[in-house]
């Protein structure tokens, strides 16, 4: 079994994105897994820009050295990549680092 989990958070909805959050944070605080990768995705990177306590979970995980990264292809369609960097986000593209990360074991928690 896996000690290892990225949790990918996609969803505009403030109550499921904090949840996901709250569990990443959580999960690497308290050391529950070995390791914890966190990812916003699409509808969530716009919320994170907008929603403070959303910002606050993600700082909390931030100040445990863990950077989140954010999808650059979506944030640059939508021009938000600047202000996702600004609020200390990692933009890349996405789809390689979530790929890798799941052929080294991590399992994929989606909100």
């Amino acid at each position: 079994m896996s000690d290892k989990v990225i949790v990918i958070i996609s969803t505009g909805e403030a109550g499921k994105a904090h949840v996901g959050a709250m569990y990443a944070l959580n999960a690497l605080k308290h050391g529950w897994l070995a390791d914890v990768k966190l990812i916003l995705f699409g509808p969530a990177e716009h919320l994170f820009i907008e929603d403070e306590e959303f910002q606050d979970l993600v700082r909390q995980f931030m100040d445990l050295a863990k950077t989140p990264i954010a999808c650059k292809y979506l944030s640059d369609r939508d021009g938000t990549s600047e202000r996702l960097s600004d609020l200390g986000v990692d933009v890349q593209y996405v789809g390689a680092p979530i790929s890798e990360a799941i052929r080294e074991g991590y399992v994929p928690m989606v909100w």
